[in-house]
């Protein structure tokens, strides 16, 4: 029987309108309306159509915001500048730094410069470090959302294995975290499970992945993952966005669907996940600094 497809689209839709309605809960109440901040530095097509999704839905759910498009040669000095202003202004609850920057911007030092609080997409070194120690501001975005679609289709991570493939700052190393978790009122999307990080210089890695119940994978490799790799009745999520002759292609292969019992498809199922946790996050600021 081919694989339940997780449709990650319909379930964003189905967020959205639920933060629509908060959103509109805060207007009446004579709140303003949350803003997000995009800075993005350059011409990458790649940021630069995921910027302009964002701001689709940010308009979507009644927020604000406002994109900062600055030339690839902006002086770091700069570009600190107006992430500082972005602080700074009562009307911005968030802001992200669009990644990559150009060669010669110090990423790690913009990252930092983000004032934590309004770090909605929790690359800040404060805010990775309350989510490693089980006290989390906000979750990472493609985790997060990677979670709340399994979790919102039924499928349970606690005492059950899983295996990671990824060990990315953005999406294995968080995930693998709230993973392993303990859910708690605080951390309420610990996983529960025991988990395996597997990556480009694991052994085996097919034997690997076969011991997994849910399989994810987010190592950037088109069809990195193949049937033969999967348990049958496993759930796989594949969170690869690989842009191959003007197609996506995930890291998994679509013929995965025959053997898993559960696979989100690429384009269609992680990715309007991760646009809707920002949006999440974002209200979440809003509410820390406004009430």
């Amino acid at each position: 029987m081919p694989a339940r497809m997780l449709d990650g689209k319909a379930l964003a839709a189905t967020m959205r309108s639920e933060i629509a309605a908060r959103v509109a809960a805060r207007a009446r109440l004579g709140k303003r309306p949350p803003g997000l901040a995009a800075v993005l530095v350059g011409d990458n097509p790649a940021s630069r159509q995921y910027v302009a999704s964002k701001e689709k839905a940010c308009h979507e759910v009644g927020f604000a915001s406002w994109v900062h498009r600055l030339p690839a040669s902006t002086p770091q000095a700069e570009l600190l500048s107006r992430v500082e202003k972005l602080n700074a202004d009562p009307a911005v609850h968030g802001i992200l730094v669009q990644l990559p920057l150009p060669q010669g911007i110090d990423e790690a030092a913009v990252i930092r410069s983000v004032h934590p609080v309004k770090d909605v997409d929790c690359f800040h070194p404060q805010n990775v470090g309350l989510l490693a120690s089980g006290h989390p501001r906000y979750y990472p975005c493609t985790p997060h959302g990677v979670i709340e679609l399994l979790r919102r289709n039924g499928i349970g991570t606690s005492g059950r294995h899983v295996v990671v493939v990824g060990r990315s700052n953005i999406v294995g190393k968080p995930l693998a975290l709230m993973l392993m978790q303990k859910p708690t009122p605080e951390n309420p999307a610990g996983g529960d499970a025991t988990v395996t990080v597997a990556h480009s210089r694991t052994p085996d890695l097919a034997a690997v992945c076969r011991r997994a119940e849910v399989l994810v994978v987010a190592a950037g490799v088109p069809g990195l993952v193949t049937p033969d790799m999967v348990a049958p009745g496993a759930a796989v999520i594949d969170v690869g966005t690989n842009r191959v002759e003007g197609k996506w292609l995930g890291d998994v292969h679509p013929e995965v669907a025959d053997v898993a019992a559960a696979l989100s498809p690429v384009p269609g199922g992680v990715g309007p996940m991760t646009i809707t946790m920002l949006l999440v996050n974002t209200l979440a600021a809003a509410e820390s600094l406004d009430g």
